[in-house]
């Protein structure tokens, strides 16, 4: 349910997402929270993160940023979502930054960046690339109505896959995802970024 006392655009906003999200996510429980930290509020009051717990279509914790679209008016929207095995608040906060950076920056497909540390404790994870939701497809993608928004995946990438996206392109580290079968879930996955065994620097 949208949460009470919050702006008039954004509460009608957030039941668009929402609707999108359960209707999606069907046979999940899905809950929205806001998240409390000074940098988003900031900006953005009533900024919130949905949660999709395991269910049916996913055994991965689905958050998903509800009101980045709103800091940066783009043709659609845009939000963002963490995909995790591991129940974290890590990940809220991560949206957040993840929204405020859009705010200041402007985010869209194939953009990379460092999140400043690992993104679980004792991953080598420590960067973000912004992707199409491939494990959902088109049909979640793309949110249609009166407002249109589109939800782009956050995905966890080490530094020497970085590099490699920045050098070789994006597509070539997406063959490189797809010739292992990524386990996009797991933090503690190897780096796909080797040369005869080393990682590319």
């Amino acid at each position: 349910m949208p949460r009470p006392h919050i702006d008039s655009r954004h509460a009608l906003y957030e039941r668009h997402l929402l609707g999108h999200l359960e209707r999606f996510f069907d046979g999940h429980t899905v809950e929205v929270a806001p998240v409390a930290h000074p940098i988003i509020n900031r900006v953005s009051p009533d900024f919130a993160v949905a949660t999709a717990l395991p269910g049916p279509r996913t055994s991965c914790r689905f958050y998903m940023s509800v009101g980045a679209g709103l800091l940066r008016e783009t043709d659609p929207l845009l939000e963002f979502a963490i995909l995790s095995r591991e129940p974290s608040a890590r990940h809220r906060l991560l949206l957040a930054m993840v929204a405020y950076y859009h705010h200041t920056e402007g985010l869209g497909v194939d953009h990379t960046f460092p999140i400043g540390e690992p993104w679980l404790p004792g991953s080598t994870l420590t960067h973000l690339i912004v992707s199409r939701p491939y494990p959902f497809g088109p049909q979640f993608e793309n949110v249609a109505g009166d407002v249109r928004a589109r939800l782009l995946w956050l995905l966890p990438i080490t530094e020497a896959e970085r590099k490699l996206k920045v050098r070789e392109g994006a597509e070539a580290l997406e063959q490189r995802f797809d010739r292992v079968g990524l386990e996009y879930w797991n933090p503690f996955r190897e780096c796909v970024a080797t040369d005869s065994g080393s990682e590319v620097h």
